[in-house]
């Protein structure tokens, strides 16, 4: 299957250039011809603020006081909520007299009716700040009750990414946020993103905007002693992906439109030389931690390594943006009907995140990879490989052999069949793919309705 895999990507690929993404191969982004006038000419920087250590969860009380909250509400999932990370915030919030309240009806991959509920909630009460507890379906729903708190007039589709949404610009000001992640694979600490499963379309879509961002991340590892291995394995090839799909995301200065005001400036802005100094880093980690963070949950050291490459990977896709892999991810999420995740909490069929972004990755780069192969040759490195002697054709085989090599040692199921899917899936899977234009537009490479469906026919084995 895997020379068949090979195969047909090359054959899509062979009317490509070897480059059209001039900043991209040459390493650099330093340009001297005048850019475009509809492309952007700049990219801005945003991040929360970050504080690490073990057991620095113990402060979230009196960041509060100092913030001079006064009623806060805390968002968990009912699993989380009987964990020691829990225990800690609370703890800490009593020790310091601050008054709160427990929202635990998170739904692990939120959809839009779970957002509603927070929603609701967040509506009721007056809240002045809020402590989210968990990975990132506890922090985006807490995003989202602070974003509609603080807009009591809005619907939820005012502000989703268009076209599924309005992609209304947050103009409200919210409370202040603060994050404390349970898992090493969303970076939601550090983004103003908050993705959800849209029911009626099939598929996931978001809300984006620096508004969102939480004002404190506050990344314990010792949270991470939690995981089970297959939370660890899954929340890791988010971080691989987010990397390698904000480091080969095209560059800022050619994506457009260009915003007539800097407010309408995206979060998800194209690749640019800070975010791929977090997103290279993050790939350094998970060249050498990954694999030991998910064959022991008691190695403190690596799994402390992978929280540290869960924000890194936050702040570099958090401002470059991701493309295909989470792209297609949305519509994988949102089809599944049969396939039920080991180690998660759920009463109904779910494809955690970082697996149905992870399943297509092989494809995907294969794909992408003849725009910029300098980009895709400078990962395998980074990733553990050496590109030393690999021609620019051969960049995609390369780098998809070295992502599938990651994912058999760490026990990845063979491809979208093994998650229940089939070749009669594939249009209803490009269709969910198809209107994700905030980070589709983002690949360095264009995509036709047929090269989607090509990408998903060879994820359908992945060995």
């Amino acid at each position: 299957m895997a020379g068949r895999f090979r195969a047909l990507s090359l054959l899509r690929s062979v009317s490509a250039k070897t480059c059209q993404c001039p900043a991209h191969s040459s390493g650099s982004f330093l340009h001297s011809s005048p850019v475009s006038p509809d492309t952007d000419y700049a990219f801005e920087m945003a991040c929360s603020n970050i504080r690490y250590g073990p057991g620095v969860t113990s402060e979230v009380g009196q960041d509060l006081v100092a913030l001079g909250a006064k009623n806060v509400l805390v968002v968990t999932d009912k699993t989380v909520a009987q964990l020691q990370p829990m225990s800690k915030t609370l703890e800490s919030l009593t020790k310091n007299a601050v008054n709160f309240s427990v929202f635990d009806d998170v739904m692990v991959e939120p959809t839009d009716k779970s957002f509603e509920a927070a929603i609701a909630h967040a509506r009721a009460g007056n809240y002045d700040a809020f402590v989210a507890v968990g990975g990132g379906s506890a922090i985006d729903t807490c995003k989202v009750a602070n974003l509609f708190a603080a807009d009591r007039s809005a619907q939820l589709l005012d502000y989703v990414n268009a076209p599924i949404g309005k992609g209304k610009v947050v103009t409200a000001k919210l409370a202040p946020l603060i994050a404390i992640p349970t898992t090493s694979g969303t970076g939601s600490e550090t983004t103003g993103v908050a993705i959800f499963d849209y029911l009626p379309l099939k598929a996931k879509t978001g809300i984006a905007s620096r508004a969102l961002r939480p004002l404190l991340g506050l990344v314990d590892p010792l949270h991470t002693l939690t995981m089970p291995r297959t939370v660890a394995t899954y929340s890791g090839f988010d971080v691989l992906c987010h990397a390698l799909e904000s480091y080969t995301a095209i560059p800022y200065h050619q994506r457009s439109p260009r915003p007539k005001n800097p407010l309408d400036r995206p979060a998800y802005q194209g690749s640019n030389p800070i975010s791929d100094v977090w997103a290279r880093d993050s790939l350094k980690i998970i060249s050498k931690y990954f694999k030991r963070s998910v064959g022991d949950a008691g190695d403190l050291e690596a799994r402390s390594a992978m929280h540290l490459a869960s924000a890194f990977a936050g702040v570099g896709f958090g401002n470059a943006g991701v493309h295909l892999c989470h792209g297609l991810s949305y519509a994988i999420s949102g089809n599944n009907t049969k396939h039920v995740a080991e180690d998660y909490d759920s009463s109904h069929p779910l494809i955690p995140h970082g697996l149905s972004v992870v399943i297509t990755a092989p494809a995907v780069f294969q794909f992408t990879a003849p725009m910029c192969p300098d980009r895709h040759k400078d990962a395998i490195n980074l990733l553990g490989g050496d590109a030393s002697t690999i021609k620019d054709d051969d960049a995609g085989v390369a780098l998809a052999d070295v992502i599938r090599r990651y994912m058999q040692d760490l026990g990845i199921e063979d491809g979208l069949s093994a998650l229940g899917y089939s070749s009669s899936d594939v249009p209803a899977l490009v269709e969910g793919t198809l209107p994700q234009h905030r980070v589709t537009k983002l690949a360095p490479r264009q995509q036709s309705w047929d090269d989607l469906a090509g990408i998903l026919e060879d994820s359908m084995t992945v060995y």
